[in-house]
């Protein structure tokens, strides 16, 4: 949905600014090459974004795994044992 938006605009510029001298001429490709810029950083953040979520995938994988075999101590903390009976 992106790359389409992105395309459509960049062609849309360049037709626009086809019917120009060449200072617009230049500034299209310009506008362009930085809207290609942008979209293949758009698409290394996907990249890393899928990456990260895979981290945090396997992150609660082996949280749940270690889960299943914790065992707890037996030591009770003194603020909560009971008081001593007479």
């Amino acid at each position: 949905m992106q790359k389409f938006f992105v395309g459509s605009m960049v062609l849309a510029a360049a037709i626009g600014l086809s019917a120009c001298d060449s200072k617009s001429e230049d500034k299209a490709q310009q506008a362009q090459q930085h809207a290609e810029q942008a979209q293949d950083k758009m698409n290394d953040a996907a990249k890393e974004s899928d990456k990260a979520a895979k981290a945090q995938g396997q992150a609660k994988e082996a949280a749940a795994e270690e889960n299943k075999t914790f065992v707890p101590s037996s030591a009770v903390p003194e603020s909560i044992q009971a008081p001593a009976k007479n």
